[in-house]
């Protein structure tokens, strides 16, 4: 983990099953938003712009599925 940074999650949560990021200089911190002082993930600025790049593609869509 990096840096602290600002812990944000989306507008679109409701009380469960959230993730919050906190973007800092080398990339982004992802930590469960139920268990704030749990463990956190990092990935580098690459890294999350290819799972974004993913996301809006719809690689992870779960049609059919």
């Amino acid at each position: 983990m990096r840096d602290n940074g600002e812990y944000r999650k989306s507008s679109y949560s409701g009380a469960a099953g959230c993730v919050e990021i906190a973007p800092v200089a080398e990339g982004v911190n992802l930590r469960d938003s139920k268990a704030p002082n749990g463990k956190v993930l990092f990935f580098t600025n690459e890294e999350w712009t290819a799972f974004l790049h993913g996301v809006r593609d719809g690689e992870f869509d779960l049609e059919g599925q």
